[in-house]
């Protein structure tokens, strides 16, 4: 999971809006050393007091001249003790809303006041580095501002659908491998004469633990192509991550549970199975968001439930 994360952050959200928005010169200066795996990036756009709600950004862009001047504080940013560009979302006025949200590509190596803040220990997804990135006064030259100085919050939208459903895949992928985990161990391990699996309690919850995998899985298929075929798929997304990253934190649930006290050993991979389902749960946005965005389309379709 922890190679899973650092790769998409590059692949993704690092590289995704200087492709979309930045000018051709940009791109060849740091898209293609990025996709070559020359440059690491990063996007930075959670602070430590706004996560969910954009409009709290307090990251702030000025305009001096033929530059932007940037300060504030980023945090949670995937690949920040490693990365070398960074895409950074910035509001270009004092005005509480979402029309004033700016992105900038800020070279790491090439721009004085950018700076690590602590790194972030976390419990899960250990091999994946995390961190705050602090801008102090950091000059950005004004042709790396990404497609204008406004509509910053429908780049970002633009892009969340494709977070959600690639976390959904994630998600459905970590259930499997726990639930293979325990199905294993559970043939393998042998009580009141015979193996686990064996057991009725032990068969209904793995039965439980399938039924919860295909049918995240089905939904995740179900979005990803919808947005293959350009599709509106919004509601599609945040239900596929939605119910994928909940299945993930009940199937890894139970997978400890089957291993018992095992569930809890280094020596099986499931503890960390266990661990970095939580990883999922905020990503892309957090299931109460998600069913905040799943209810505003409920009727976006006039009733259509599938297709």
């Amino acid at each position: 999971m922890s190679l899973a994360a650092s790769a998409c952050m590059q692949s993704l959200m690092g590289t995704h809006f200087v492709y979309r928005f930045g000018s051709e010169e940009l791109r060849r200066k740091y898209l293609v050393p990025a996709l070559r795996g020359d440059l690491v990036t990063t996007f930075a756009l959670t602070e430590p007091g706004a996560g969910s709600d954009l409009a709290s950004i307090t990251t702030r862009a000025e305009r001096r001249g033929d530059r932007w001047v940037l300060r504030g504080t980023k945090t949670w940013v995937t690949n920040a003790p490693v990365a070398d560009v960074l895409t950074v979302a910035a509001k270009t006025s004092g005005e509480r809303g979402l029309k004033n949200i700016a992105l900038f590509l800020l070279d790491r190596a090439a721009m004085r006041g950018i700076t690590l803040g602590k790194s972030i220990d976390k419990m899960a997804v250990r091999g994946s580095v995390t961190g705050e990135i602090l801008l102090d006064d950091v000059e950005v030259p004004a042709e790396h501002l990404l497609g204008g100085e406004t509509g910053g919050v429908e780049k970002i939208g633009g892009i969340l659908a494709e977070i959600r459903v690639m976390t959904a895949a994630l998600s459905t992928g970590l259930a499997r491998a726990a639930y293979e985990s325990a199905l294993a161990y559970a043939r393998e391990r042998v009580a009141f004469g015979k193996p686990i699996v064996e057991h009725q309690a032990i068969g209904f919850k793995l039965a439980d633990m399938l039924t919860a995998l295909h049918a995240a899985a089905l939904v995740t298929y179900q979005a990803a192509a919808r947005l293959d075929a350009g599709r509106p798929v919004g509601r599609e997304a945040a239900m596929a991550k939605l119910l994928a990253s909940e299945t993930a934190v009940r199937v890894t649930d139970e997978a400890s549970r089957i291993l018992a006290s095992y569930g809890l050993a280094t020596e099986y991979p499931v503890q960390r199975y266990f661990r970095d389902a939580r990883f999922l749960l905020p990503g892309g946005g957090t299931s109460e968001i998600l069913r905040v965005v799943i209810g505003r389309e409920l009727d976006w379709d006039r009733g259509q439930v599938f297709g």
